[in-house]
């Protein structure tokens, strides 16, 4: 069984986020950049189904300009066995990102596509569920734990809800989406670094895919969230509601 895991580039999440002077998108000159944090946990999720013998290869794909390489180079060092860098300077937005991930998955032949749920940098959390949609696989979003039975050709997958946990039984093929707590990704070790420089990486792009990858939605602006003002304690429940009806005027 064939895992096709995608892995985004986006900006540290430790890193400060800045907006461009003419509001028209984010600055990511002179930023530190790494791996989406719920791509790190697909890629522990597929390389853990590997070393369980539920998947015999490993494929990492990433989306992006040619430094996005390096994102790519660190899911090797993880554990994915080669990898695949769809090379494209520009803008790619949720829909192409899922038309070229489903263009990969029928070339790769794969029985599981592992995805991170969202990416910290647009948070869209749509690619995943336009997959599993283009290709007509059933899906399981928000996976919290992922027991797959390679003989019986199956997934189950326990999931969190707003009511608690929801499991459900896949077949396969299939596409899964990692929430956090899924597990805990592992650091990517010296030797294994070095190991991944050896491992084979195809660069294609979409027009060689056949896939049109033109934006569809039009960014009209972006501003950094107001400032909050800062609380203020309060000495009694009356002063509270004195606020709440003279100041805030919501009773």
């Amino acid at each position: 069984m064939r895992v096709l895991v995608a892995v985004k580039r986006v900006i540290d999440y430790n890193a400060r986020v800045r907006v461009k002077p003419d509001k028209s998108g984010v600055d990511l000159k002179n930023v530190k950049m790494g791996m989406n944090p719920f791509c790190e946990i697909a890629v522990e999720e597929a390389v853990k189904l590997k070393e369980g013998g539920s998947a015999s290869e490993v494929v990492a794909v990433t989306i992006g300009p040619k430094a996005a390489g390096d994102t790519l180079r660190t899911a090797l060092a993880m554990g994915a066995d080669r990898g695949v860098h769809v090379l494209e300077d520009g803008e790619v937005q949720p829909l192409a990102v899922a038309k070229l991930l489903a263009a990969l998955t029928r070339r790769e032949e794969a029985t599981l596509c592992m995805l991170g749920k969202q990416a910290i940098d647009d948070d869209s959390n749509q690619t995943g569920q336009g997959l599993a949609g283009l290709l007509g696989w059933p899906q399981a979003t928000f996976a919290s734990k992922v027991v797959v039975d390679r003989e019986a050709g199956r997934a189950s997958v326990t999931r969190e809800v707003d009511g608690g946990l929801e499991t459900l039984s896949l077949k396969l093929p299939a596409v899964i989406t990692a929430d956090l707590r899924l597990n805990e990704p592992r650091y990517a070790t010296l030797p294994n670094i070095m190991k991944a420089k050896k491992k084979k990486v195809d660069t294609v792009t979409a027009q060689e895919l056949g896939v049109d990858i033109t934006p569809r939605l039009k960014l009209v602006k972006v501003e950094e969230p107001a400032k909050r003002q800062a609380g203020v304690m309060l000495s009694s429940v009356k002063e509270l509601v004195d606020r709440l009806r003279n100041e805030a005027k919501v009773i």
